[in-house]
């Protein structure tokens, strides 16, 4: 435990013996965290960030700099439409910085098709992001055609995997950036990661000493890069061993709630299923505000959410579910309902009830 430990508060980056131990222990954590990434990844890779948000900035803009400082006729970045707001708000930034920012567009599956990205692409590109995983729908990417794709032109590739990570498996070999985040696998909140291959130059964003490279200034966070690293091993297990399970129950959830006849309908195709996040449904109460549906679901006991918690408070439609073409009125009414193996049937049994019943009250 870090509190009991003897180098517990000592920073790093210092030479006396409770620094030294807590440098092996940053370095045990980097290590832990970077096999997770399909074994392609070394240790030396990692860079501990203060979470996703940071890690997906530091790859986006840091990135695109330092391509257009080696070969300036590369003013040009792509990123997807159904991106996190953690990357879709960097456009302003980059636009700012005198760079083109490029949109690929979704298909109504809520995928990024390669032909819709190669239709973005030519030899002013720097830097594709396109996440791994869609934080709505729970939308799978095929990445590796992606980043081929990017990389046949001459682009990096840099991937938003903080939703994907440890739920399914990852491999950081066909990317040159990846972005984490602990609190998406059950650890704190303030600590995240990027993945940048050797050799790949990246623009800091911030300055002062010289930790993580050079590329991430400010003294690490050895407590959470230990609780991050525990969190992840932990969550990596679980999903190897319920994954498939977990997908069954998600059909299965879809299928009661469609067959109420109440006007829920999922928003992806349910027969993609082996290209969704497992313990993922994503669904739209038509002609009902998502609002009203969590506010009896949370008096009822059950926490869900509209969408990107990042945008909770917002009451204009998903960015991702207008560029699947979902209609206005269906994506007021999204619900993104998550769960993993702690959740029995019998309590997702009582959860689909409530909803039910919460839909049929609102549209009597």
């Amino acid at each position: 435990m870090y509190a009991c430990a003897s180098y517990a508060g000592a920073n790093p980056n210092s030479l006396h013996t409770p620094g030294r131990e807590a440098a092996r222990a940053l370095e045990g954590a980097r290590k832990e965290i970077s096999q997770l990434l399909g074994g392609s990844a070394r240790p030396s890779e990692l860079i501990f960030t203060s979470g996703g948000t940071e890690a997906d900035n530091l790859a986006v803009i840091g990135l695109s700099e330092a391509v257009r400082m080696q070969r300036g006729a590369r003013d040009a970045v792509v990123i997807s439409a159904i991106e996190h707001e953690a990357v879709l708000a960097c456009a302003p930034e980059l636009r700012r910085r005198g760079f083109e920012v490029r949109i690929a567009a979704s298909s109504c599956r809520g995928i990024i098709e390669p032909a819709a990205l190669e239709s973005t692409l030519d030899e002013r590109c720097a830097l594709v992001s396109i996440m791994t995983a869609n934080n709505e729908t729970g939308m799978v990417q095929p990445i590796a055609e992606l980043a081929a794709a990017a990389h046949a032109h001459g682009a990096l590739f840099h991937t938003d995997a903080v939703q994907a990570f440890t739920r399914i498996p990852l491999s950081a070999g066909p990317v040159d950036a990846l972005s984490i985040s602990a609190h998406k696998v059950g650890g704190p909140v303030g600590i995240g990661a990027l993945y940048l291959k050797t050799g790949i130059r990246l623009q800091p964003l911030l300055h002062g000493g010289g930790q993580e490279r050079g590329l991430r200034p400010g003294t690490q966070n050895v407590s959470g890069a230990l609780a991050f690293a525990a969190a992840a091993q932990a969550s990596a297990c679980a999903h190897r061993v319920h994954a498939d399970a977990l997908r069954v129950r998600s059909s299965m959830l879809v299928e009661k709630l469609v067959l109420a006849d109440l006007g829920i309908c999922p928003t992806v195709d349910a027969a993609y299923d082996g290209g969704r996040l497992p313990g993922t449904v994503h669904i739209a109460v038509s002609g009902i505000e998502a609002g009203a549906v969590l506010l009896r679901l949370d008096a009822a006991g059950f926490a869900i959410s509209s969408g990107s918690a990042c945008s909770a408070g917002s009451r204009d439609s998903s960015h991702v579910l207008s560029a699947m073409g979902v209609p206005r009125e269906r994506s007021l009414g999204a619900l993104r309902i998550s769960f993993d193996e702690r959740v029995s049937d019998s309590e997702l049994s009582a959860f689909a009830d409530a909803l039910i019943g919460c839909v049929g009250s609102l549209r009597r």
